[in-house]
């Protein structure tokens, strides 16, 4: 019996691995992790096997936004969980060749479901919390280099991103010095 549904999104690529959670009155338990099924399932979308060489957790407060966060060069496939709260986490493609190309897709991340959202290399990306607090664990398949970390502003009205801040309640967004600083989609890619 496989332990992780997959669930394809509209953009190439981007995917949700939903893993078999086992509850019961004294609470739950999951394996988040199986690198044979792993394996298995990356061999069948990317015809390859994804390695994994660093984990990383963040905790947000709500109306936190982190991103939109790429590496260029050394680019970084995540693969991302909430593992306490809620998060809406959005991939934006940046691989020119792509009929996507500037295209975004978002999902809800909770640990009600502990669905996981894999970003290959190629995208940018970033979350925005929408519970009270949410710690946010990923997996990434290269290291971070704070010399080829780069951007792309949260808000970009090239890309449009719908954050959906009104229906999560967020009147106001708490961005890092750095990320208020990022630049626009159009000034580092062009016109689409």
């Amino acid at each position: 019996m496989a332990k992780f549904e997959v669930i394809e999104t509209p953009i190439k690529d981007l995917i949700i691995i939903v893993p078999k959670v086992f509850r019961d009155d004294r609470g739950f338990f999951l394996e988040a992790w199986n690198q044979k099924e792993f394996d298995e399932i990356f061999f069948k979308f990317y015809g390859k096997k994804i390695n994994f060489v660093q984990d990383n957790h963040s905790r947000s407060i709500k109306g936190v936004v982190r991103g939109l966060h790429y590496q260029e060069p050394h680019p970084q496939g995540k693969l991302v969980r909430a593992i306490r709260g809620k998060i809406f986490d959005v991939a934006v493609d940046l691989r020119r060749e792509s009929p996507t190309f500037g295209k975004y897709y978002g999902v809800i991340l909770s640990d009600d479901d502990m669905k996981m959202f894999y970003i290959p290399e190629g995208f940018a990306h970033g979350f925005v919390a929408i519970s009270d607090v949410a710690d946010v664990m990923y997996k990434t398949t290269d290291f971070y280099y704070p010399e080829y970390d780069k951007g792309i502003i949260w808000n970009d009205p090239t890309i449009n991103i719908n954050w959906n801040l009104q229906e999560f309640g967020i009147e106001k967004v708490i961005l890092s010095p750095k990320d208020s600083k990022l630049p626009y989609f159009k000034d580092v890619f062009g016109n689409i």
